[in-house]
């Protein structure tokens, strides 16, 4: 706990003249799921490519389990355990939920694909996460729900011994019944020792699974909070820019 899992300091992103970042310091630990919130252009997605490797940042410091690191690329943040699940979820609905959770990574034994290999860890990583609503691991993904979904996304996640996994909007455009399934199975992820950023305008669902909340207000982290010291009316004041810690102070 004395050790954020991932600690940036003083971050900052440009495109052209536009100032994205502008000097973001966040911390998230292993064990606990951190809230990533603000309006639509606040800088959540931009911060979360920096980290991806996607968009590698222009400066400030990234540290990963107290070790500075330099996130130029995805694979690079894929070899430290970083996975994001972005809200497309990326799944091809014409194959199955192995060849889903094995896409561009699939095992082969003499040649061939090891299909058996690959079925047993799938259902593996959906038995970790006590995943009970997924029938069979053949099934193929258009036949599943939209809850059933984001678990095969986030469990392929775990297949790939992630230590931090960055969901986008994990509950967008899903019910009562399968958000509750969503918010269950992230929180089992964090009791599992993983490090969980969510990125979400449902401040209902953050406040219901995450252990802290950071804001985002034009480029700028206005807020950290313990979610248990802090209220929706707040958070929506460092939202909107009515309320600053300043004030609070």
């Amino acid at each position: 706990m004395d050790v954020p899992l991932i600690e940036l300091s003083g971050v900052k992103k440009s495109f052209g003249p536009v100032d994205v970042l502008k000097g973001i310091d966040l911390k998230a630990y292993a064990g606990q799921v951190t809230a990533l919130v603000g309006d639509n252009g606040a800088g959540k997605s931009t911060l979360i490519k920096g980290l991806s490797g996607v968009q590698p940042y222009d400066e400030g410091i990234v540290k990963f389990a107290g070790e500075e690191v330099h996130l130029t690329s995805p694979r690079q943040s894929g070899a430290l355990g970083i996975e994001v699940v972005y809200q497309d979820l990326a799944l091809c609905d014409n194959l199955d939920i192995v060849q889903n959770m094995f896409l561009g990574r699939e095992e082969l034994s003499q040649g061939t694909l090891d299909e058996g290999s690959m079925e047993f860890q799938a259902t593996k990583a959906l038995q970790s996460l006590s995943v009970r609503t997924v029938k069979s691991v053949r099934q193929k993904v258009s036949s599943l729900s939209g809850g059933q979904r984001q678990t095969v996304a986030i469990a392929r996640s775990v297949l790939r011994n992630a230590k931090l996994v960055i969901l986008d909007e994990p509950t967008a455009a899903l019910g009562v019944a399968q958000t509750e399934q969503v918010l269950n199975l992230v929180r089992r992820l964090a009791d599992n020792g993983i490090g969980v950023i969510i990125i979400s305008h449902n401040l209902a669902d953050v406040f219901q699974v995450c252990d802290s909340i950071n804001v985002l207000y034009l480029g700028r982290m206005v807020a950290s909070l313990k979610t248990s010291e802090t209220t929706q009316a707040d958070v929506v004041g460092y939202i909107t820019g009515t309320k600053s810690m300043e004030e609070v102070a």
